[in-house]
Order: structure tokens, then sequence, then C-alpha cells
């Protein structure tokens, strides 16, 4: 089938109104869908430069590409713009999967099934990204979809991590709880990051090999970032949207207050790993 031409596949976007929870109150929201719902396409912790780099990293064309949780599905236009053989998104939310669906066809797919539980067939795929997917889960979620994923790989396919991630010297028992119950207040989501020797053992304690780990600054709601990450056009929508949703404006600077005060504790980890051939394993 044609690939669909780049700029057309723009015109696709999922709209505010599209997005999941868009009917439901500002405070009912979690963080990452109010911010959609305003405009805002890119949602990753390392924005769409550390995306980029991990796509580089993992090399997605022509390759068989699964992503979970892909949310408006910015990674997924970035994945056909290099012509992979397919995609295949994950979603746990039907109505998701039906967004994704529509922006990723004909030359991908999406299904409704749980991260730890795609329903896909084992060695079905070269990449597999989890992009903000491990960060909110609980330590047994983590292990699950880790699993999931190396199930889903060929030998020498690449898992692709990109998280939030604790500095080490923040990790310490109060330290980090104090920061996990900041996030969770202001995000509305029950963030548990790890630092990036954790999230690295998280992913060899799988049986993959960590190729590259890249780390950049918190800075997803910094005006440099937006900027960066939307365009000039997409950063003026969200500017305006922001400006004429009172109770969205408290929450999102909430929200960037937050990520502010605990900037010399937080990052944003990208980490490619390999499943070893049968041969080496």
């Amino acid at each position: 089938m044609r690939m669909r031409p780049a700029a057309e596949r723009a015109t696709l976007e999922i709209a505010p109104a599209e997005v999941p929870a868009a009917s439901r109150p500002v405070d009912d929201v979690q963080g990452h869908w109010l911010l959609a719902r305003l405009g805002k396409r890119v949602l990753r912790p390392g924005g769409l430069r550390l995306t980029r780099a991990l796509l580089r990293e993992a090399g997605v064309a022509r390759q068989h590409v699964v992503e979970f949780a892909p949310g408006l599905g910015r990674t997924a236009t970035l994945v056909l713009d290099h012509q992979p053989a397919d995609y295949i998104g994950v979603d746990a939310d039907p109505h998701a999967a039906k967004l994704i669906e529509r922006l990723v066809s004909p030359r991908g797919r999406a299904v409704a099934a749980e991260a730890a539980a795609s329903g896909l067939p084992d060695r079905s795929a070269d990449v597999v990204l989890a992009e903000g997917v491990l960060t909110i889960q609980s330590e047994a979620g983590k292990q699950h979809i880790v699993a999931e994923g190396v199930r889903l790989l060929r030998p020498g396919g690449r898992y692709v991590l990109h998280e939030l991630a604790l500095r080490a010297d923040a990790a310490g028992e109060g330290e980090g709880d104090e920061i996990r119950s900041a996030l969770a207040h202001a995000m509305h989501v029950n963030a548990r990051p790890k630092t990036v020797t954790e999230w690295e053992a998280l992913l060899t304690d799988n049986g993959l090999q960590v190729r590259m780990a890249r780390t950049s600054a918190l800075a997803l709601l910094e005006p440099q970032r937006i900027l960066a990450d939307e365009g000039l056009v997409g950063a003026l929508r969200f500017a305006r949207n922001l400006a004429r949703d009172k109770p969205a404006r408290v929450r999102v600077r909430t929200m960037a207050q937050t990520m502010r005060a605990h900037k010399a504790s937080l990052q944003a980890v990208g980490i490619v790993a390999v499943k070893p051939d049968d041969s080496n394993a």
C-alpha cells in the first residue's frame, strides 16, 4: 500500500474534543490528558528531541514496530515517516485505539488491549516502543509490561524506553517519597520514577542488553521546550487555549511549578535495549 505523505497525515491529528476524558471536569483528568485537551501534542518527558534520538538508535525503517499506549499518536507519525514494515499501537482504551487506527491507517493499525497482555504473537516485532508507560505502573506492572515487550521481540529486536527518572542523589527514601507525592498531587497520576540505573536493571533483569541510555532535562512545560516540541503554531494554540480556560490554567501552573521545584531531582531518560540472539542468550 502507498504510504500517506507526512503533510497529508498531519491533517489527521487527533482533535482536542476527541481526546480521552475530554468531557470530564478539569480536576478529574490526568495531567497528560489535560495538556492534550489544551492542544499539546508532545507529552513525553524528554520531548521530541529525545524520542527522535531513540528512534534513530533503534532503527525503525522496514521494521515491524509495536508501540504500547501511543497516546495522541505523535511518535506513531514519526515512525511512519521512517517507512516501517508495519506499525501496531496497543492501547487499553478502545476509544483511544480507534483514534490511533484512524491516524496510522493504512500503513498501521491499533488494537485495544493492555500493554501487559497485548494478545499479539510471540516474536512478531523488531522494535517495541514504551514511552511514558512504565513510570505510572506499580513494580509488578512494570515487570509485566517489560516482559510482554520481550515476548513480542524477535532475537535482535530493540526495546525502547522513554520515562521519568530520579537523579541518583535524589533517590533516598524520604526525598523520593516526597517527589512522588508532589507529582501525584499535580498530575493526578501515581508516578513512581526510578533512577537511570534502576531503569536499566529492569530491562537487564528481563534478559535485555542495554545499548544506549540518554538523559535530558524535564522541561515539558517550559516555554522553550513547548516551542521546540509543538512548533510556533502549536505553541500559540496551546497558549490561547490555556488563556481561555481558567481552571485548566490553574492546574497547568501547578504542574509546571511542581516540575520546577524538583528539577534538580528529576530528569527524562531514554534507553534502547536489545534482545540477544538465542545463540548468545
